[in-house]
C-alpha cells in the first residue's frame, strides 16, 4: 500500500503543487483553510493548528507530515508567527510524534538565516549558526530547533528544508538575491520526494536549483538526501548572474 502523506497547508503555492505531483505515488490527506481545486472542494481538511486536539486528529494513519501550512510573510507580525508558526509546529511535531508517525519534513525557510543576506556575509552553510532577519525567520528558526529536539528526545526523524523562492518566473523580479535562491516547481518536487524518502533521522537542508550564483550550500542535501537539482534560473532569466553577488537592500527582506 503507498504510504500515507499528509500536507498542512496543502492550499498553499508549494501545497497545491506537492498535492498535485505526489498523489501518484502517495495517499495524500490534504489539510488548509480554503479549497483551491475540485480534488480539495472534496477532500480537504481542515484544523486549526493552535487546536492540539484537531491537529492530532490529522494524523491517523499517516506516516509522512509535510508541513507546510502558517503564516509566510517575512513581514508577519509577533501576532502572526505566534499562533500559526510557534504553536502550530509544536502541535504537529506532539501531535506526529503520539500518531507514531514516521518523519516529519518541516518547511523551514531562507529567512531563518536571512540576515547573511542583509549582511552579504557569503557562503552560508547548513552549520552556520542560525541568524533570522525577521520575526518570521525567528519562527522558523524556532521550529527547527524543536524539531532537533523531538528527534533527541523522541526519535521522531525530522528534515527540515529552507526552501529558497519557488516561482515559475524567475524573470519576474530583478534582485540577485532571489535568483540565487530560487528554487523550480520541478526542483521543488524533486527535493520534498528526497525529504520523504531519505534515510536520515534529522537534518537541516536548503533547498534550491542549480542557480550560478547561489549563496547556499547544497552539499548535504545531495550527500544526504540524494537531491540532484536540475534547473537554473539563468536558464529562464534575461540577464548573467552577478559575479560574487550585487549588493542587497539594506531593508531585506521587507518586500521580497
Amino acid at each position: 500500500m503507498a504510504r500515507r502523506v499528509l500536507i498542512t497547508g496543502a492550499t498553499g503555492g508549494i501545497g497545491l503543487l506537492l498535492s498535485d505531483r505526489l498523489r501518484e505515488d502517495y495517499d495524500v490527506v490534504m489539510h488548509g483553510r480554503t479549497p483551491r481545486t475540485p480534488e480539495q472542494e472534496r477532500e480537504l481538511r481542515e484544523a486549526d493548528l493552535t487546536d492540539y486536539d484537531a491537529v492530532r486528529a490529522l494524523m491517523e494513519g499517516v506516516d509522512v507530515v509535510v508541513h507546510l501550512a502558517g503564516s509566510a510573510s517575512p513581514e508577519s507580525t509577533w501576532e502572526d508567527v505566534l499562533g500559526a508558526n510557534i504553536v502550530g509546529a509544536r502541535n504537529v511535531l506532539e501531535a506526529a510524534r503520539e500518531a507514531g508517525v514516521e518523519r516529519v519534513v518541516y518547511a523551514s525557510s531562507n529567512h531563518a538565516m536571512g540576515m547573511y543576506d542583509r549582511l552579504e556575509e557569503w557562503p552560508v552553510y547548513p552549520h552556520h549558526l542560525q541568524r533570522p532577519d525577521s520575526l518570521y525567520g525567528v519562527s522558523k528558526a524556532f521550529g527547527e530547533i524543536l524539531g532537533r529536539f523531538y528527534a533527541d528526545e523522541h526519535g521522531l526523524s525530522v528534515v527540515a528544508l529552507r526552501i529558497g523562492w519557488m516561482t515559475d518566473d524567475p524573470a519576474s523580479a530583478d534582485l540577485d538575491l532571489l535568483h540565487a535562491m530560487w528554487l523550480s516547481e520541478d526542483d521543488a518536487e524533486r527535493v520534498f520526494r528526497c525529504a520523504i524518502e531519505a534515510d536520515v533521522r534529522f537534518g537541516l537542508y536548503y533547498a534550491i536549483s542549480d542557480n550560478p550564483n547561489r549563496r547556499w550550500d547544497l552539499t548535504n542535501t545531495m550527500l544526504d538526501l540524494g537531491y540532484r537539482p536540475q534547473d537554473s534560473w539563468s536558464d529562464v532569466g534575461a540577464d548573467p548572474a552577478t559575479p560574487h553577488g550585487a549588493p542587497v537592500p539594506d531593508d531585506w527582506p521587507k518586500g521580497s
